[in-house]
């Protein structure tokens, strides 16, 4: 990237919060700190009032106007392939959101991009098979969304999946996560008096409160995301199946916490992380006559009693 178009985007990087660190802009580009501060104080000259906080870092002042942000196509692109996705992966409001935000992109494109753009939105899909899940109607993010940015305290009605059963919670947000094709909210519940991990589309109804949470939001979060790092423990387990069988799992292996292979042969042997041994004996158990289990031995146990369990079940069948 050349010095004027570094210029632009850090100019437009001062735009995207209230105050920009040297470090941030020096992490982004690959360039010293040294190098910061001529671009910063470039900017300056050329008529851009930034202002310092010494120990924290840059900002453009608010009375200032800036020229509307221009894209290149490289950038709506990516823009219009995350749009694909939000409907699979949030509820309407965020997709309704969303889309208010690409027409809005769209209005500052040049007309041979708006072209463009127009064209590749008509050929790109996200295809789930058969069994699509319905795109929810709310789960509640930005209500969610809300309350983490004003540290307020959320009332919600949560059914408990295992349980099947609701109850009324009063919590402390600190995060949203998604993982496991979900998104869950982090929060102090007091009912429990403790941090607890709440999945959304098991939210029945969700109120925001007026009162304030006094817990550290960023302190809170990364705490609880390395104790739960080091709660979770992992087996290494290790496999060995026909080549053919290591094709037909290409795809499926990485579900469940694949790490490596290695050809024998005829034979492939894998190596996997996996918290589940149940659930993973389960999955193994689908391509039993095609797959020798070298390790851990309380897996093949595990393996062998469900089998002795079906056999019993099935004996007579």
């Amino acid at each position: 990237m050349n010095r004027i178009d570094r210029l632009q985007a850090i100019l437009t990087q001062l735009q995207t919060k209230k105050v920009v660190k040297a470090q941030e802009i020096a992490d982004r580009f690959g360039i010293s700190l040294r190098t910061v501060y001529r671009d910063i104080r470039a900017l300056e000259e050329g008529g851009v009032p930034i202002g310092a906080e010494a120990g924290v870092g840059y900002f453009i002042d608010d009375n200032y106007s800036l020229p509307p942000i221009m894209f290149i196509t490289e950038e709506a692109s990516a823009i219009l392939i995350a749009g694909k996705l939000i409907p699979h992966t949030s509820d309407k409001a965020i997709d309704q959101s969303f889309q208010n935000a690409l027409y809005k992109i769209k209005s500052v494109m040049k007309t041979e991009d708006k072209a463009m753009l127009e064209k590749l939105e008509s050929s790109v899909k996200v295809f789930n098979g058969p069994f699509e899940i319905p795109q929810r109607d709310s789960i509640y993010l930005q209500d969610i969304q809300q309350a983490l940015v004003k540290s307020k305290v959320l009332k919600l009605k949560y059914f408990a999946h295992y349980k099947q059963e609701h109850s009324l919670r009063e919590v402390e947000p600190i995060g949203l996560l998604f993982y496991a094709l979900n998104w869950h909210l982090i929060a102090y519940c007091r009912l429990r008096g403790d941090y607890r991990d709440f999945r959304l589309d098991r939210i029945r109804n969700l109120e925001v409160s007026e009162e304030t949470s006094h817990r550290i939001l960023d302190k809170a979060f990364e705490e609880y995301l390395a104790r739960e790092k080091e709660q979770y423990q992992s087996f290494e387990i290790e496999l060995r199946m026909e080549k053919q069988m290591a094709l037909y799992i290409h795809e499926a292996k990485y579900w469940y916490g694949y790490l490596s292979e290695q050809e024998d042969g005829n034979f492939v042997n894998m190596k996997f992380l996996n918290p589940d041994l149940n659930g993973f004996a389960r999955w193994v158990l689908a391509m039993i006559d095609k797959v020798d289990i070298l390790s851990p031995p309380n897996l093949k146990n595990m393996l062998g009693e469900m089998v002795k369990k079906l056999h019993e079940k099935y004996r007579d069948a």
